[in-house]
């Protein structure tokens, strides 16, 4: 019988996967709506949300990456495979890039002029005042990184249908709560 993954990882690793499909969804139709105007003024409210679940799941990221490595296993590690090493690549690359995406969207916000105050309770420091510059730079970072994540999303959901229609534990493992 395999190694069980701590309960909170599994829980945070199920609300990250949630929280980023959900700003996948958040940031396209938010970008399809209309500029603010008199008639049209709720346009920030749903930037300030999708900042609010970015912002919480960079934090549930570092969160997931502190368990690891409190957690690393004490054991001689045995020579891994050539699928396990990419299983750990992916794993690496993934929050490489939730923690760019979070970290480009909020530097572009900053830079955009626009508030940011995570879930309406603690305002959070701009790092300058309107720069339109450097909101296009991390904005295009932010795209960018974006997308790059999409991508390896793809390849991690890709390897848990590998793992589903193998019938191995890796599965079992992920939803034991």
């Amino acid at each position: 019988m395999s190694e069980q993954l701590p309960k909170a990882k599994v829980a945070m690793h199920w609300l990250v996967a949630i929280g980023v499909f959900f700003l996948f969804v958040s940031s396209w139709w938010m970008l399809s709506l209309p500029l603010p105007s008199e008639d049209f003024t709720y346009r920030q409210l749903p930037f300030q949300l999708h900042k609010n679940v970015g912002i919480t799941i960079m934090v549930m990221v570092v969160a997931m990456i502190a368990i690891s490595i409190v957690k690393k296993r004490k054991k001689l590690q045995i020579q891994k495979s050539r699928l396990e090493r990419l299983a750990s690549l992916d794993h690496l690359l993934t929050y490489f890039l939730i923690i760019a995406c979070c970290i480009s969207g909020y530097l572009s916000s900053s830079f955009s002029g626009w508030e940011t105050t995570l879930w309406w309770l603690v305002e959070l420091p701009a790092w300058s005042e309107e720069n339109d510059d450097l909101n296009i730079f991390f904005s295009d970072i932010h795209l960018w990184t974006c997308w790059a994540l999409l991508s390896v999303v793809s390849v991690h959901i890709g390897a848990a249908l590998y793992h589903a229609f193998r019938n191995d534990d890796v599965i079992d493992k992920m939803f034991r709560l």
